[in-house]
């Protein structure tokens, strides 16, 4: 590919650049807007007018935002105090249900694990509470753009100072087509990544400042999700199921939820842990596997498909957590891995994160000074704080799983007891590296599962319900670093897993003139990042497509 490295492009001076219009740097926007405004009414002129930027992939905001998803309200209502008078909540959470399921069966839990209660929290659509969080944005003055992906980092030296966004109007071969528009150059005082789990920018960040040298590998799951309009009100808005076991292997880590939303909606997903062992396993079919189980299927009988979606989730928690900051930039969300695991719950450890990010960088502007010891009060305050304490009372809580479902659960248990606390601490690896090579042709796992377009559906009829949409004439933004290994080393150790963990269907392996060929479908993909993730090669590398390319994950 033609990169245009050489032409003049526009830069834009900003005060406080944030990348990714998640929980996390929309909390962030608003609470340092509302600082400023509070400085400067004190302390005439005070900083002056402070411009704070957003920029995004998506079309539109809220685009590519999928969760669950049930929200702990702990840190929207000290960041919105009313928030309950405004916010797109679902329901409160009413019924709350776990089970332990069979193939057939199912066994109910004698009571809610502490970490699965939900007394006092939300269902909620991630999709609509960005859209309202960057209302309140917008309503104070921070500058919010679509359509911007952040393509790379700027620099002074080893110092952050800002993003080059993505160039548009490039075709197939990278050559610039009539509409060619190059990316701008953003230089800001700090910049803040937020840009969800496996950040593109995050990853060259790590790669160039080794900000993960201190920490665990990641370790992530996918959570692959419908959300289904019904009939009648069998499951009403509030209920709360949760489900472990059956489909998943004993040594695959995950769960299913089903939230019960307005309207007659019921929000069913499947997570898959990202470091299963077996090559075959498919997060997409398990998933429609899991829709046959008793339970299920009669939940959703006679009911109607009317959304799709899949997203990767950093599960690693507190030993995995990576350096936050540097000269000029800091990490927040799920980007910094601050998702807990254990209680499936990350909006409001985001929203912590960029409201603490926000008191920083206020601090900041008034001293003047962005270098890393002035910006590293944050990573302090975060870790020593309320999500900070959350997060490390389930340090051990994947860690464990690793070893296998019982071996998860027992340690599960004794950490309730323990605040976190095991005998040792527990080792773990890159998710990848669990995946194990094929001995001999073991069979299709999916065999059994046949698709009647009603309660099971294929990918490529799934991935249409995600509303994806990519131009196809512009660089592929999947780059298979060597086909050459897929072709002729991954075919025979791990039979092509590519086309299994993808849930969109992207990787096809085909026979071309007998010749075997990977061929990459990228309008199909729905950024959940999971190839990024899951290769056994480490080969694939997600960048961003054009601005305003993906899914459209509308009420999701």
């Amino acid at each position: 590919m033609i990169r245009l490295m050489t032409m003049e492009r526009e830069t834009l001076e900003m005060d406080v650049l944030l990348v990714g219009a998640g929980p996390a740097n929309l909390s962030c926007a608003l609470h340092l807007s509302r600082l400023v405004a509070a400085h400067n009414e004190k302390n005439k002129p005070g900083l002056g007018e402070i411009q704070i930027a957003i920029i995004e992939k998506a079309a539109e905001i809220g685009a590519h935002q999928l969760s669950g998803a049930v929200l702990d309200p702990v840190s929207l209502r000290e960041l919105v105090p009313d928030f309950e008078k405004s916010a797109p909540l679902e329901a409160a959470v009413g019924d709350e249900k776990v089970y332990f399921l069979t193939e057939r069966g199912k066994i109910a839990a004698p009571f809610i694990p502490p970490p699965l209660r939900n007394h006092g929290n939300y269902v909620v659509s991630l999709n609509k509470l960005v859209r309202w969080l960057a209302d309140l944005c917008e309503a104070e003055g921070v500058n919010i753009f679509p359509e911007f992906p952040g393509w790379e980092m700027l620099y002074e030296g080893d110092a952050v100072t800002g993003v080059r966004t993505g160039d548009k109007g490039l075709d197939k071969e990278g050559h610039p087509k009539p509409n060619f528009e190059p990316g701008v150059d953003i230089a800001a005082k700090v910049t803040v990544l937020g840009e969800g789990v496996r950040g593109s920018l995050v990853k060259q960040l790590m790669k160039r400042l080794k900000l993960d040298a201190a920490s665990d590998p990641q370790v992530y799951s996918v959570g692959v999700k419908e959300l289904w309009e019904m009939p009648d009100d069998r499951f009403p808005a509030g209920s709360v199921i949760h489900t472990l076991g059956w489909p998943l292997d004993s040594h695959t880590f995950g769960g299913s939820w089903i939230y019960g939303m307005k309207d007659r909606i019921i929000n069913v997903g499947l997570a898959v842990g990202l470091d299963y062992r077996d090559p075959r396993i498919d997060p997409h079919h398990e998933f429609q596997k899991f829709k046959t189980h008793p339970l299920i299927a009669e939940l959703l009988k006679d009911g109607k498909l009317i959304r799709y979606g899949a997203k990767a989730m950093p599960v690693g928690g507190w030993y995995t957590i990576p350096q936050l900051v540097a000269d000029g930039v800091m990490i927040v969300g799920d980007s910094g891995a601050l998702l807990n695991g254990e209680r499936l719950k990350g909006i409001h450890t985001a929203i912590r994160s960029g409201m603490i990010a926000a008191e920083t960088i206020f601090e900041a502007l008034v001293a003047g000074d962005y270098s890393r010891g002035k910006l590293e009060v944050y990573e302090k305050k975060l870790k020593e704080g309320h999500a900070g304490r959350e997060l490390y009372k389930s340090r051990n809580f994947h860690q464990a799983f690793d070893h296998g479902r019982m071996v998860g659960l027992v340690a599960a248990g004794i950490s309730m007891f323990t605040g976190g606390r095991l005998p040792s601490r527990l080792a773990i690896k890159a998710g990848h590296e669990h995946m194990q090579k094929l001995d001999g042709d073991k069979g299709d796992l999916y065999a059994d599962l046949k698709y009647d377009d009603k309660l099971t559906v294929a990918k490529l009829t799934d991935v249409y319900y995600a509303s994806t949409a990519h131009d196809e004439d512009q660089p592929c933004h999947l780059k298979v670093l060597d086909t050459n290994i897929c072709i002729e080393k991954c075919t025979i150790e791990y039979g092509n897993p590519c086309q299994n963990f993808c849930p969109a269907n992207v990787y096809e392996m085909v026979e071309d003139s007998e010749k075997r060929r990977l061929q990459i479908n990228f309008s199909n993909c729905v950024h959940c990042k999971t190839c990024d993730i899951m290769d056994p090669y480490q080969i694939i590398d997600w960048v961003p497509p054009e601005g305003g390319g993906g899914p459209n994950y509308r009420n999701m």
